[in-house]
């Protein structure tokens, strides 16, 4: 029972509205996941949904960096759609790769100027708590990574988000949303396995749909 009540104790306070949501984007945040392990296009459009979602709850939980990554997320996922399709040889089929140096270059770059941004981002709107919001800039620009590599079909993608979802666990447990972080749990466990199973899938099997 203490168990529980540390893990759920505090939904007593929240609105109903944001204990629905939060479950329904838990929900769609595993499919999706389940989708990317299969190799499927279909990670794309459950991806939508559930990253439409956390942007307006991570808004109300002051946690503006995750919000930003959710909104990003949307981004990425229309895109990466549209890349996975035809982002290969004469807008083919976009099959799996691996990071290339200018790939870690790139990668770098986008984690620099990401953490920097949320940093900006907290201290303009006067957000900025204590050592949460510097994890949660760090966090922010792993995922950022983790997004766009896998948009651009990168193996390696996997292990970015993980070390993302790694860090995000006692992050959000901390913060007292303990279905996120136990979604977090969960994606840690799809990234070790979606990373195992993208090696035997390496340009060797097309997309499935």
């Amino acid at each position: 029972m203490e168990v529980l009540e540390f893990l759920f104790g505090q939904y007593r306070d929240y609105s109903t509205e944001h204990i629905v949501l939060e479950l329904v984007a838990f929900a769609v945040s595993i499919i999706s996941v389940y989708f990317s392990y299969k190799n499927s296009v279909l990670v794309f459009p459950f991806g939508i949904i559930s990253t439409l979602i956390f942007v307006y709850l991570l808004f109300q939980w002051n946690l503006l960096g995750d919000m930003v990554i959710n909104a990003y997320y949307f981004i990425m996922s229309v895109y990466g759609w549209y890349y996975w399709l035809h982002g290969g040889m004469d807008r083919e089929q976009k099959p799996i790769t691996t990071v290339i140096k200018s790939d870690w270059a790139k990668s770098l770059a986008i984690f620099s100027s990401t953490a920097i941004a949320i940093f900006l981002l907290y201290f303009l709107t006067e957000r900025l708590e204590n050592w949460v919001s510097y994890i949660d800039m760090i966090t922010t620009g792993i995922f950022f990574v983790g997004m766009w590599l896998m948009a651009r079909r990168k193996l390696e993608h996997w292990l970015i988000l993980g070390l993302g979802n790694l860090i995000s666990i006692p992050l959000y447990f901390y913060k007292g949303y303990s279905f996120s972080a136990i979604l977090y749990v969960l994606l840690l466990i799809f990234a070790i396995f979606g990373y195992l199973q993208w090696k035997k899938y390496l340009n060797k099997k097309p997309l499935t749909v």
